[in-house]
């Protein structure tokens, strides 16, 4: 699919663009934004206003009132920004069960409903980062992003119908977020979660393996620990990371949700944003520091190797993340890339496990994407 992947819109939004600072309208399943041609339409704004957030396809052929041209037709082309989404099929609903989301077929290519994209390779794809900003009125790529959302009034049905329609920062690099001092604070590379996190888990177990008095004791602490983190990791992505339905509808709740997770959807191929920074991991670690030693009161070198089991199994999930993003994988990680990258670009309210589907089977979110309208199944 050549160029740029256009989005797709509801009716509903649609129709909420109806004034002069956004007018959309639409001719068929095409949807144009012709905000900055209203003082251009030779016959006056107010007129293509009556039609705003509706169909003009009655109206352009309407003889009585003024059949438009051929050139008209072409003006329009220029104010073309998407497609009306296919409403006659159901869509997927926020449930904990396993569910298929909508695929439309438009112009330019089947799409997925929500996100605007169809295959892998479109969440690399380039955004033009004006009309991306013309054309959804949301963050403008090209200035710092916390900021612009701070002071905006998203609501959060529109902010999280946002951020989870990918775009593309030119290079992979990354959009710039504080713009200021704290931006290299935003930014972690890969490797350093290896580099500080594995030689505290060494000392760790190291300590637990001294206090329990044998190796094998400790390995089996630590075995323990690394199953839990698996569930840990989709309960976290699940119910933390994806607390979309229970978020406030206030700027704060909207902010916090950006910097947790909302930016890594927004920009899933930004490789400095995709692991998690060290004091923010400081922050989560530290409960299920607490957690582990009151479950295994008994034994505080126990409840240290079940720790550093859990630290280990998420140094694992960090990397696999990273990876599954970035890397060419062997046969077993390259069907797990695809499960976890179609949780990007097809279905985001399933598929929660990275390093694993088990816990998706288990509590029925296992993402099964379908073959898109007119792409031939493998």
């Amino acid at each position: 699919m050549p160029g740029r992947v256009l989005p797709t819109f509801t009716s509903a939004e649609v129709q909420s663009h109806n004034n002069a600072k956004s007018c959309y309208i639409t001719l068929g399943s095409n949807v144009y934004d012709v905000t900055d041609f209203l003082d251009a339409h030779p016959g006056g704004g107010d007129l293509i206003l009556e039609y705003a957030g509706k169909d003009v396809t009655d109206i352009l052929k309407d003889e009585i009132s003024h059949e438009h041209t051929d050139a008209a037709y072409e003006i329009l082309d220029e104010y073309h920004i998407g497609f009306v989404s296919n409403t006659s099929t159901p869509g997927k609903t926020a449930t904990a069960t396993a569910v298929t989301e909508t695929v439309t077929e438009t112009e330019s290519g089947p799409v997925y409903t929500t996100t605007g994209m169809s295959r892998e390779e479109d969440l690399s794809m380039d955004t033009d980062y004006n009309q991306d900003f013309k054309t959804h009125k949301f963050l403008d790529l090209s200035k710092p992003l916390l900021m612009q959302l701070w002071n905006s009034k998203f609501s959060k049905e529109f902010y999280l119908e946002q951020i989870h329609r990918p775009r593309h920062y030119r290079g992979g690099e990354s959009a710039p977020l504080f713009g200021n001092f704290l931006e290299p604070l935003s930014k972690t590379a890969w490797y350093v979660v290896p580099i500080i996190w594995l030689p505290c888990v060494a000392y760790g177990l190291t300590v637990g393996a001294t206090g329990l008095g044998s190796s094998t004791a400790a390995a089996s602490y630590f075995s323990g620990g690394v199953c839990l983190w698996t569930l840990i990791e989709y309960l976290m992505h699940r119910f933390l990371f994806h607390i979309d339905h229970w978020l406030p509808d206030n700027r704060v709740g909207l902010t916090l949700h950006f910097l947790l997770h909302g930016i890594h959807h927004y920009l899933p191929m930004d490789k400095y944003r995709l692991v998690m920074p060290p004091t923010l991991f400081v922050l989560l670690a530290a409960p299920f520091w607490k957690l582990a030693h009151a479950v295994f009161y008994y034994n505080w070198y126990a409840a240290t190797s079940v720790f550093c089991g859990g630290v280990f199994g998420y140094i694992c999930y960090d990397l696999t993340h990273y990876f599954l993003h970035h890397r060419s994988l062997p046969s077993y990680y390259k069907e797990l890339k695809k499960y976890h990258l179609q949780h990007h670009f097809a279905d985001f309210e399933n598929g929660f496990g990275v390093t694993s589907r088990f816990w998706d089977r288990v509590f029925g979110t296992e993402l099964v994407a379908p073959t898109p309208k007119g792409v031939k199944a493998q």
